[in-house]
């Protein structure tokens, strides 16, 4: 089995405010998703740490923006060590969620992809088995637009067939276009589906290129 460049990775620290993150450098991929996605599973998965993000039955428990530190160093362009980590940006859309705090995260999400140097690329969770939301559009309109690389990981595959996981992606595949830079996958946590890929397509943003400012 290849070695998981994710393995080791780290609570750093709960961020109510994108000030509050940790000093914006180094390279760092957000994983972005409604709260009932499969978000939390999917950063255990992938880390091969099943208690690293916090997963319920209850969507909507993350509420922070949480940031884990990972072991692989990357070299820059100056050939200058680069620290990594992966931001768990809160779930999104819970109906649960009183206005107040759906209102502020809305603006502190925003911030955070607008602001944020180290960001080198999003990891959207979408649910496999739906459409997608007006958050996962917004969120591919905004990648888009800004040219900032996105990968999309369409969890809960294993509650589908492998002829109709793959009808699923051909379809989201056509709906958004081949349009550079969307990528897409078919993924299951509990079975292990894609979880290679998923890892593979982490490292690949991490080292992608630097922003220049803010927002492309």
């Amino acid at each position: 089995m290849p070695t998981n460049p994710l393995q080791g990775a780290q609570f750093v620290l709960a961020a109510h405010r994108v000030q509050q993150l940790p000093i914006d450098e180094g390279a760092e991929v957000a994983f972005a998703g409604r709260s009932n996605a499969g978000k939390s599973s999917a950063l255990n998965a992938l880390t091969g740490h099943k208690g690293l993000a916090r997963t319920s039955k209850t969507p909507g428990r993350t509420q922070q923006m949480v940031a884990f530190s990972l072991p692989t160093v990357l070299r820059g362009e100056t050939s200058q060590p680069i620290a990594t980590r992966l931001i768990d940006l809160p779930g999104y859309g819970y109906a649960k969620v009183p206005d107040a705090l759906r209102e502020h995260w809305r603006h502190e999400i925003d911030r955070y992809l607008h602001v944020r140097r180290s960001l080198r690329g999003v990891v959207l969770i979408v649910d496999i088995r739906h459409p997608l939301k007006d958050f996962d559009r917004t969120m591919l309109d905004f990648c888009l637009g800004t040219v900032l690389p996105c990968h999309v990981l369409m969890t809960k595959a294993d509650k589908l067939s492998r002829n109709q996981a793959g009808q699923a992606l051909a379809a989201l595949r056509n709906e958004i276009g081949t349009n550079a830079p969307v990528t897409m996958q078919v993924f299951s946590a509990p079975d292990g589906t894609g979880v290679e890929e998923a890892r593979t397509a982490v490292m690949r943003l991490l080292e992608g290129q630097e922003r220049t400012n803010g927002s492309r």
